[in-house]
């Protein structure tokens, strides 16, 4: 007979949720809002590597994670549409290093409020978010 326990299965059943995909999107929106603000103020950008090399040095962020921020970061002005793709990427991978950002601090409560209510109403993707 077989077993039917959870903790007997050799692989892992995740279920997304709609409160999961609706947190995703507004992190998605406000990533963009984030991207926007430090593509028209690359002064910021040294805060945010800052934080990026503290969180990698205190052991909250791995090796993987570091070199996708850092090298999609590096492209801020060169090639910010590269950026733009690595970072707004709908995949699992991008979904969850968005949910731990380095990009904290970059938008003030109202910036950040006024980017939740732009998106409010329809749904967002990486497309109509990049405008294609």
């Amino acid at each position: 007979m077989r077993s039917r326990h959870k903790k007997d299965r050799p692989y892992q059943i995740r279920k997304t949720g709609i409160k999961d995909e609706n947190i995703d999107r507004q992190i998605l929106v406000l990533h963009k809002a984030m991207l926007d603000k430090l593509c028209a103020t690359p002064d910021l950008l040294p805060g945010v590597l800052d934080t990026l090399e503290k969180r990698k040095e205190l052991g909250r962020l791995g090796h993987g994670a570091y070199l996708t921020w850092y090298c999609a970061l590096e492209q801020l002005t060169d090639a910010p549409d590269k950026m733009y793709q690595a970072l707004l990427e709908d995949s699992p991978r991008m979904r969850k290093l968005r949910r731990q950002t380095p990009l904290v601090g970059i938008l003030n409560e109202q910036e950040r409020q006024e980017a939740l209510q732009a998106q409010a109403l329809g749904q967002t993707t990486v497309q109509v978010l990049l405008g294609q």
